[in-house]
């Protein structure tokens, strides 16, 4: 053989290699290119809703501090304690409505990301689970906007020792919503973890119907955490939690019927 048709069966050895290692890495270089050009898209979604709510940033945060607002006592107002709080807190609040109100947009990101994985049957149980879970969190938002922040603040703003104004820093009033409005929006998703953890079988409706005790004391210590330290709003997220989850089992229960009828 000559030095030239040794030269021939390298270069082509080289390139059948190079091509039966082409198809095993080009799999992963196109997902990870997906998965950039999806986050690329949410953090555009996200940025271009932030700067069209940031010119109503000051009415966004006297919308939700508006529960307080109208329970303190007349003659006293919310403050800024820190040079940049007028600023930032605007700015904290519009930033977090923004990922709110793009969040069915970025789970529907998520969804075109992993939905070609799953088999048939899965992407029909996927897609509703996702849905009821942003719904869900909205409520739980809502709920907590509604029907626990008027209470909330009513017992609180009564409760201050005589001699002390209430006037809430508006930087610590937004840390403490927030947190709230986190809390809530977690809770409310109990529904959708029960039903999964039934379709899963990492436990069945009876077994969860025999833990209820364990269940409702854990809905309190959970409430315990993730609320400020007093029983009042660890209450109001705590029952929530329990009623949340007896309807889990309830969806869960009527799930095995609905099987066998198909």
């Amino acid at each position: 053989m000559t030095q030239e048709e040794q030269d021939s069966a390298a270069a082509e050895a080289t390139d059948t290699s190079e091509t039966t290692s082409t198809p095993g890495h080009a799999p992963l270089v196109e997902h990870l290119v997906e998965l950039r050009d999806r986050i690329i898209k949410m953090l555009l979604v996200v940025l271009a809703i932030f700067i069209g709510l940031f010119f109503f940033a000051n009415d966004i945060y006297l919308f939700i501090s508006e529960p307080l607002r109208l329970l303190m006592p007349e003659g006293t107002q919310m403050i800024a304690t820190e040079v940049a709080s007028p600023f930032l807190a605007p700015f904290k609040l519009t930033l977090f409505a923004a990922v709110v109100i793009a969040m069915p947009f970025i789970l529907l990101q998520v969804w075109g990301f992993i939905a070609p994985g799953l088999y048939e049957h899965e992407k029909k149980l996927a897609f509703p689970i996702v849905a009821s879970s942003i719904l869900l969190f909205y409520a739980g938002m809502a709920f907590a906007y509604y029907a626990v922040f008027p209470l909330l603040f009513a017992f609180f703003t009564t409760a201050a020792p005589e001699g002390v104004a209430v006037m809430t820093d508006i930087n610590a009033y937004l840390n403490f919503v927030l947190k709230l409005f986190f809390a809530f929006g977690l809770a409310f998703e109990i529904p959708v973890a029960t039903v999964l953890m039934v379709l899963a079988g990492v436990t069945s409706v009876d077994k969860l119907a025999a833990k209820r005790m364990y269940v409702i004391l854990g809905c309190f210590v959970t409430g315990m955490l993730l609320t400020p330290p007093d029983i009042f709003s660890q209450t109001l997220l705590a029952v929530p939690m329990w009623l949340l989850f007896e309807l889990g089992i309830l969806i869960s229960r009527l799930l095995p019927r609905r099987k066998e009828e198909e």
